[in-house]
């Protein structure tokens, strides 16, 4: 299965809200915390190595210059 990057949430502004819900009262440090977590939880469940560097590569790509 390749790794999917057309929007495919039915509702990313739910999804938005309840990610930014997670991290109120948190602080910078929980939050990264919190996100790192996240990532884990979703890499394992993905259990795919090729999709998650497909997924890592293109996400450093979005923030490098």
């Amino acid at each position: 299965m390749p790794l999917i990057i057309e929007p495919n949430l039915p509702s990313p502004d739910a999804f938005y809200q309840t990610l930014i819900e997670t991290h109120q009262g948190l602080s910078d440090e929980q939050s990264a915390e919190l996100n790192a977590a996240l990532i884990l939880l979703l890499a394992n469940h993905v259990g795919n190595m090729e999709i998650i560097r497909e997924a890592l590569d293109r996400a450093r790509r979005s923030v490098a210059a």
